[in-house]
């Protein structure tokens, strides 16, 4: 009995809870050209898009290079359009092939998927000036093979305003859930509280590595408590 108490409450909290963004591909042909669909969903990309393939399979939305290159494709969601008080993200996703040689322990610091969330309009140093431009705070959920699952990471750049979180080392294809707590996050990293959410991109990363990488989105929905 306390343990379906328990349970009911959870439900209850999360029904309560308000979506802010919600993106899957239910519905979608497995010949729909992928690429339109996610322009026709507001995002645009960057870095190397033509060294990747973008195609929907059973509803999911896979990426897929043999190369070693980079790809963002995300929205940056201009005034009216940014999250107030974003709480959490629900990702599902998953990967069916990690890059040879990615070990963010090691300081090879490549993926095969991950989210970035930025905040704010505030816009901090990358380190290099010259070389990356500023940008404002962000947190980056990722799947990674040989990285410590719950670790945060900082990268090589934004180290001032950027972390990276690594929620799973599963590889094998299967279907993974991340709920990953916006709020808690960020005001470990910045103490203070979660500014509006006011971009997001997916991210891959093979550079430096060997095999290329194969991964795949089901869905994103971003909630407000």
């Amino acid at each position: 009995m306390k343990i379906f108490f328990l349970l009911l409450l959870s439900i209850l909290a999360f029904a309560g809870d308000k979506v802010l963004l919600h993106i899957d591909f239910k519905g979608v042909a497995d010949s729909v050209d992928a690429t339109k669909i996610l322009q026709e969903k507001g995002f645009s990309f960057r870095l190397d898009k033509q060294e990747f393939q973008f195609y929907i399979k059973d509803e999911k939305l896979y990426i897929e290079t043999q190369k070693e290159a980079a790809v963002l494709f995300g929205e940056v969601l201009h005034n009216e359009k940014e999250l107030k008080n974003p709480s959490y993200a629900v990702i599902e996703w998953g990967v069916e092939r990690f890059p040879e040689g990615s070990d963010w322990e090691k300081g090879n610091n490549r993926l095969p998927i991950g989210l970035i969330m930025v905040f704010g309009m505030k816009k901090l140093s990358s380190g290099l000036p010259l070389i990356a431009p500023r940008v404002p705070t962000f947190l980056c959920p990722f799947i990674g093979e040989k990285e410590k699952v719950g670790k945060t990471y900082l990268g090589k750049l934004y180290k001032k305003g950027g972390r990276y979180y690594c929620v799973s080392n599963r590889g094998d294809g299967s279907l993974i859930k991340t709920n990953f707590d916006i709020q808690k996050h960020y005001f470990e990293a910045f103490e203070t509280k979660v500014p509006a959410l006011t971009a997001f991109a997916f991210q891959v990363n093979t550079q430096n590595t060997k095999g290329g990488a194969k991964s795949f989105i089901k869905s994103l929905t971003i909630y407000s408590k």
